[in-house]
């Protein structure tokens, strides 16, 4: 695979608590520089972002990482971000909720997020480290039933990372119209050829300047 190839399908990503807005802007002169799919970046800076850079693709985080903060609580933060400008909306489903088998919640509130945010892209991620084989079946069905245009692996967050296992499981049990991001832990080129290869449709990551281009950032 061709770097600009792997680079088109990657999301730029900056989630961390002490970023500023000069790491952030980096963050988007580095993703127009090399055409990545999209930035990742907590919401407050989406506004700036929108100002600044008005023909990139931006994506931001809601129910970040835990998960756990209410259905009410999730909607408000994606359309709080969508009146901002974000382009995509990656939440974190109620894992808990998830793992006590209350299928439905975790699929209601998926649909309510999708709703909230109509044509934009909502990505579904669902922290694979915590889950059984069978709930990563459970949650392939939640997000399709509840209309997530893409399932993600990982918040980066979580006791472990995206790995390759999972993506193949997902591309088995997904809807035909679900796409699969892989995200967390993805530091090589050869790791994110290996996850494309698998399945995956975005790679979530921060280090993927110097992972293709050996260059640090």
């Amino acid at each position: 695979m061709t770097n600009d190839f792997i680079f088109s399908h990657v999301d730029h990503t900056l989630l961390k608590a002490a970023a500023t807005w000069q790491d952030i802007r980096k963050l988007c002169e580095e993703a127009e520089q090399y055409h990545m799919a999209s930035v990742c970046v907590p919401s407050s800076f989406v506004k700036k972002i929108r100002q600044h850079f008005p023909s990139l693709t931006i994506c931001t985080v809601v129910g970040f990482p835990l998960g756990n903060g209410s259905t009410a609580a999730k909607t408000a933060e994606t359309a709080s971000a969508i009146a901002d400008g974000a382009d995509e909306i990656d939440m974190v489903i109620h894992i808990g909720a998830l793992k006590e088998g209350n299928l439905s919640y975790v699929t209601d509130e998926i649909r309510q997020v999708k709703k909230a945010i109509g044509d934009h892209i909502l990505k579904v991620i669902v922290e694979t480290c915590y889950l059984t084989e069978e709930e990563k079946i459970a949650a392939c069905r939640a997000v399709t039933e509840g209309g997530g245009d893409f399932i993600k692996t990982s918040t980066g967050f979580g006791s472990a990372g995206a790995v390759l296992s999972d993506v193949k499981l997902f591309k088995k049990y997904v809807g035909p119209k679900v796409k699969i991001k892989a995200a967390g832990g993805i530091h090589s080129k050869k790791e994110m050829e290996d996850f494309l290869q698998a399945g995956a449709a975005r790679i979530g990551a921060s280090g993927a300047i110097p992972a293709l281009l050996g260059k640090s950032i």
